[in-house]
């Protein structure tokens, strides 16, 4: 195949991949200052214009507090989004921001991506997250977020666990009660590592098999923040 031809074959799947993203998807920004502090907000995909730009909602200046101000030409955004119609399914891309733009609403102009990915979550995808949760450890509940997840396994913050006795292959149940739509969702898993840190234990937990269902709905949720 010639090089023209290979472009021309690249060229089309970025516009395919792009293309499932419709119109009025909510997406999130995930974004980052000069400084390296990250930023995660909820937009909305607008539409894009082949080999020129991609449009987006500029994010609620509410939930962004000061985070605002370093949003500027040049500020590099991820943006994420689920597949409508396709359960498990992300489309992510990497880009610049272009400008922002205030008519006929708040608008934020991002530069056309080079790659346009399609990620599975029922594949090796880590989401980064801050999910409150209760896990059980030897028949006692302890408070805790989940810092990040895939469908294989979660990093657990057991707050205040530092007298923990913990071993690896020992199991624990977490329980997620309010999590946007989900309620009283419960994944069991196997500790697999743990490290005692500021505050608390910090797990490395495998999901059971029997909860991949489970998991998938919990993924899905945490690609998409809440409003």
């Amino acid at each position: 195949m010639s090089d023209n031809a290979t472009k021309m074959d690249t060229v089309g799947r970025l516009n395919n991949n792009l293309a499932l993203l419709h119109p009025g998807s909510v997406v999130t920004l995930d974004m980052s200052t000069p400084a390296g502090q990250r930023g995660k907000f909820r937009s909305t995909f607008i539409g894009y214009l082949k080999k020129n730009y991609v449009l987006v909602q500029y994010p609620d200046s509410t939930k962004m507090g000061s985070f605002a101000k370093y949003i500027a030409p040049g500020m590099g955004v991820t943006v994420r989004g689920l597949i409508e119609g396709h359960e498990g399914a992300v489309v992510a891309f990497v880009s610049n921001v272009k400008q922002s733009i205030q008519i006929p609403s708040r608008i934020l102009v991002l530069e056309f991506p080079r790659e346009v990915s399609l990620q599975n979550l029922r594949a090796s995808m880590r989401i980064e997250t801050h999910i409150k949760a209760k896990t059980k450890i030897k028949d006692e509940y302890w408070s805790s977020v989940i810092s990040d997840i895939s469908v294989s396994g979660c990093k657990l913050m057991i707050n205040n666990g530092e007298k923990l006795t913990l071993t690896d292959d020992k199991p624990v149940e977490i329980i997620i009660e309010d999590f946007q739509s989900l309620k009283n969702l419960k994944l069991e898993a196997d500790i697999c590592n743990s490290k005692i840190q500021a505050g608390g234990v910090m797990l490395g937990v495998k999901f059971s098999d029997t909860c991949k269902a489970e998991v998938t709905k919990l993924l899905q949720e945490a690609v998409i923040l809440p409003s």
